[in-house]
């Protein structure tokens, strides 16, 4: 009776020749289908808008010119004194002018900014 469980087991297995696989293929697309769809969320959600933000400081980057009020990355508050194709002169007060590098610009104040 055992003998009989295990020949039928055998018996059951693929009835088609070794390497005729059918729809292999189209398996394929159907198992690549959810990386596909992963990458495509990750793409719009995180590398896009990253992408997005990175032209945006660019162009503020490029647009400093003497007479701007902004902060640097480190919380300083000043105006540009000179611009420099990699440094700007940064003035913090009568007398005390800093040079710093142009991407540790963090931002342009702007005229709603400069009243608070």
């Amino acid at each position: 009776m055992f003998f009989n469980l295990i020949s039928e087991a055998y018996a059951m297995g693929p009835s088609q020749p070794a390497g005729a696989e059918s729809g292999g293929m189209g398996n394929m697309l159907i198992q690549l289908a959810p990386l596909a769809i992963i990458f495509a969320i990750f793409y719009f959600l995180m590398i896009r808008p990253q992408q997005k933000k990175q032209k945006e400081v660019r162009a503020m980057l490029d647009s400093i010119k003497k007479g701007d009020k902004v902060v640097t990355a480190g919380g300083i508050y000043g105006v540009i004194d000179s611009v420099e194709p990699t440094t700007v002169t940064v003035k913090i007060a009568d007398s005390v002018k800093v040079k710093v590098n142009r991407n540790s610009i963090a931002t342009i104040r702007t005229e709603e900014e400069k009243g608070k």
